[in-house]
């Protein structure tokens, strides 16, 4: 891919750190690494993760928002999540998922979804075991260490940085945004955490 046809420029996606991984790698992860560094650490390849991410943004493009489920265990993503619901009226949980709220109707706050998107698989696995349950598709953030059981989709990146996460979001958000018809008026530094 040249560099016109990245999403976004390749230096802001270097600079947000979205392609460091870390120095463990599952062997599904395997075909997203570009390179492992010096120290260690394994650097997915940009062209895969901005591929990735133009798949989910026409995957999810098939649902309305209101049945579109984001959730995000991890801090580091609670900001960019929030922003992306606020600007999509796609529901996100940035925090803690609450058991069991998409497959027990006695709940009160029970809410039937159609997909699920999960910021990374492993804090996130009560969500992804809710979605095994009924029956719906999962896509996944993945970095370098994750593995890939009950995941539809895999986006390879950094799901640990702020930058990262801020990034991606504001990526999906704007494509999102841009391919529903809707205005996209936010910069990339309402969806990165201080």
């Amino acid at each position: 891919m040249a560099e016109e046809d990245f999403l976004i420029d390749s230096k802001t996606y270097l600079k947000s750190g979205i392609h460091i991984g870390t120095k463990f790698k599952t062997s599904y992860m395997d075909k997203f690494i570009y390179k492992v560094r010096s120290d260690g650490l394994k650097v997915l390849n940009l062209q895969k993760i901005d591929e990735r991410i133009r798949v989910m943004v026409d995957f999810l493009l098939r649902y309305n928002p209101e049945d579109i489920l984001i959730v995000c265990r991890r801090e580091n993503g609670w900001k960019p999540v929030k922003k992306l619901g606020e600007m999509t009226g796609i529901k996100v949980i940035a925090g803690r998922y609450p058991p069991g709220i998409m497959t027990n109707p006695n709940l009160r706050n029970y809410m039937e979804k159609k997909i699920l998107v999960v910021a990374d698989p492993w804090p996130d696995r009560n969500a992804i075991n809710d979605a095994m349950k009924i029956g719906i598709p999962v896509i996944a953030l993945c970095d370098t260490n994750n593995q890939s059981n009950n995941i539809d989709l895999v986006v390879p990146c950094n799901n640990k940085g702020k930058k990262s996460l801020g990034l991606l979001f504001y990526i999906f958000t704007n494509e999102f945004m841009k391919k529903k018809g809707t205005e996209f008026n936010a910069e990339l530094d309402d969806f990165v955490e201080e």
